[in-house]
């Protein structure tokens, strides 16, 4: 299974959009909630704000594989726009330029791993017998 998503770039991509919403949502709940409950009320660790960076990268790279490998050529657009629409609404959270509601970067992240599952459920192969079909 793990060679599975290391080799399917839209698989990889899928789980690193899913997460990044995961973090995304749990941040208030796993940091703000523990840190008021000790006193401070502190914002959440570095290394947890820092993976949004780890997943844009990891995103970026399914991101070329998968544009690399799709047999539709509408699809190559949708995942770069994907893509450049969640980063930029992640460098804006992060440097608080224009105040925008987080649903839209949670709505980012899901379209990015929507376009990925949609792109998976059409098989890039050239022949029916050299990849998995998929349900």
């Amino acid at each position: 299974m793990i060679k599975s998503i290391l080799v399917k770039s839209d698989t990889l991509g899928a789980i690193a959009s899913t997460l990044c919403v995961v973090h995304c949502l749990a941040t208030p709940f796993l940091f703000v909630a523990h840190t008021c409950a000790l006193g401070g009320c502190k914002t959440s660790p570095n290394w947890w704000q820092n993976l949004d960076y780890v997943f844009l990268i990891i995103s970026f790279i399914a991101v070329i594989r998968s544009v690399k490998n799709t047999s539709k050529k509408i699809m190559k657009p949708i995942l770069w726009f994907s893509w450049c629409a969640l980063t930029i609404l992640v460098m804006n959270e992060k440097i608080q330029l224009i105040p925008l509601p987080e649903t839209i970067t949670y709505a980012a992240a899901l379209l990015l791993a929507i376009t990925h599952i949609y792109n998976l459920k059409y098989c890039q192969c050239k022949t029916d017998t050299c990849c998995v079909q998929h349900i």
